[in-house]
């Protein structure tokens, strides 16, 4: 293990090497953007385009680009990109994987990366993981871009869209970054060339295309490239996590009480089995005899497939999905839990009868089953892009999930200043009061 750490660190010194050469390239062009009016930042980008046009690649432009990057960075959000948010950057332009240690500043590092694929009018998205960030980051650098003569727009929930216009403005805010946030629709929010937005909204809305009877009422407008904010939690932790549209189907039943007051005569020591990591409950032989003999019948699995997986999922409901952790009851409905970020994701249901489970162990009324109409997981959504990158501060742990998934390289990025902050290793207890009585000392 030792051996495969040093030689992963030895490879990433010789890339961070590499990418130092690029970035000594950027200063060369300082002195010719230093003296640039506003406009002339807008014209450079069009003649980016032009250069494009013409047959160049995007990697010739970079050091130039770069350069151009950092001084409308500097004059609109009074930030100047240091030397490793520039390697940082490139690392993302070439689709790599960041690993930045936190306040290294990742938001302001995406810039340039998105600026540079932007240049080929194919769009480019930038993926957080919750509303707040997305609009917030779009905001806040967004006077960046529209100096640079590009657009932002920006896609959060509740099928709310907006876009970057220095003249309108929403003082209802206490942000000011999201004071000239437009509210606009889908389609005009994908149209800009840096779209901003959560992992959640932009699958949905791939889903929602895929189900349109007209190319008119799509939305998106490809995937060209991306960069995932928190990308270790986004393609790793939540890789597999499905993306549901659904449908009305049959009206619910008593059955479902019946199942839930079912469960609560068996034993977790002889009549089921859990498995927490895959969220998943089981009957025992043991069990199995015990539903026989509640339900009257000889053999179960001869009665109705139906019955089996019913009583699985109400197991689960009772087991593994807890009030006030995955879900909460609000209104005499229940509400889900982001397992990521603590919000409530109000409208959204768990699928195949879960969420029915769970109403029934509450008491709370049955809403109607649904039928699943689009489904994707976040794996196979982020593999539609052409070019997919990501940032993160803890990368380097799954490099080889990345590369082996999503063929991805990790790169850690040196910090600007020697680090001082002491960053522990996870702590891992057993029960959920030791965490706590940990956290209270």
């Amino acid at each position: 293990m030792l051996q495969r750490l040093t030689k992963l660190f030895d490879l990433n010194q010789r890339e961070v090497n590499r990418l130092t050469q690029v970035i000594s390239k950027v200063g060369d062009f300082d002195h010719e953007v230093d003296k640039f009016n506003n406009r002339d930042f807008v014209v450079k980008t069009a003649s980016f385009r032009e250069q494009l046009k013409a047959g160049k690649l995007p990697s010739d432009l970079l050091p130039e680009a770069f350069a151009l990057v950092r001084e409308a960075s500097s004059r609109a959000a009074g930030l100047r990109h240091y030397d490793v948010q520039l390697i940082a950057a490139a690392a993302l332009f070439e689709g790599k994987v960041d690993e930045q240690k936190t306040g290294e500043g990742k938001t302001l590092s995406a810039v340039p990366a998105l600026y540079l694929h932007a240049l080929s009018g194919g769009g480019v998205h930038l993926v957080t993981v919750n509303d707040y960030l997305a609009r917030r980051d779009a905001g806040w650098m967004a006077p960046i871009f529209h100096l640079l003569g590009m657009s932002v727009g920006v896609i959060v929930q509740e099928n709310k869209s907006f876009v970057y216009d220095p003249e309108f403005s929403d003082k209802t805010h206490g942000d000011a970054r999201l004071v000239h946030l437009k509210p606009v629709s889908r389609k005009e929010a994908y149209a800009a060339d840096i779209v901003y937005g959560t992992n959640n909204e932009f699958g949905f809305d791939y889903l929602r295309d895929n189900m349109a009877t007209s190319i008119d009422e799509t939305v998106q407008r490809g995937h060209n490239f991306a960069i995932v904010d928190e990308v270790d939690s986004v393609l790793i932790d939540e890789a597999r996590t499905p993306l549901i549209i659904s449908a009305p189907d049959t009206e619910p039943t008593s059955k479902y009480y019946e199942y839930a007051q079912l469960v609560d005569k068996l034993s977790g020591d002889t009549d089921f089995q859990i498995d927490e990591k895959t969220k998943s409950a089981h009957l025992t032989e043991h069990g199995i005899t015990k539903v026989e003999k509640l339900l009257g019948v000889s053999n179960l699995y001869e009665k109705d497939f139906d019955t089996i997986h019913h009583l699985e999922n109400a197991l689960r409901a009772r087991t593994l999905y807890l009030k006030d952790k995955e879900y909460v009851v609000r209104d005499n409905e229940v509400i889900i839990v982001d397992e990521f970020t603590g919000r409530l994701m109000v409208g959204r249901r768990w699928s195949d009868g879960l969420h029915q489970a769970v109403e029934a162990k509450e008491g709370v009324k049955i809403q109607q089953e649904s039928r699943t109409l689009a489904t994707i997981s976040f794996q196979n959504y982020f593999r539609l892009y052409n070019k997919l990158s990501g940032m993160t501060g803890t990368a380097a742990t799954e490099a080889e999930e990345f590369h082996k998934i999503y063929e991805l390289d990790v790169l850690v990025i040196p910090t600007h200043r020697p680090m001082v902050r002491r960053d522990y290793s996870d702590v891992i207890y057993k029960t959920i009061s030791a965490k706590y009585s940990a956290v209270a000392s």
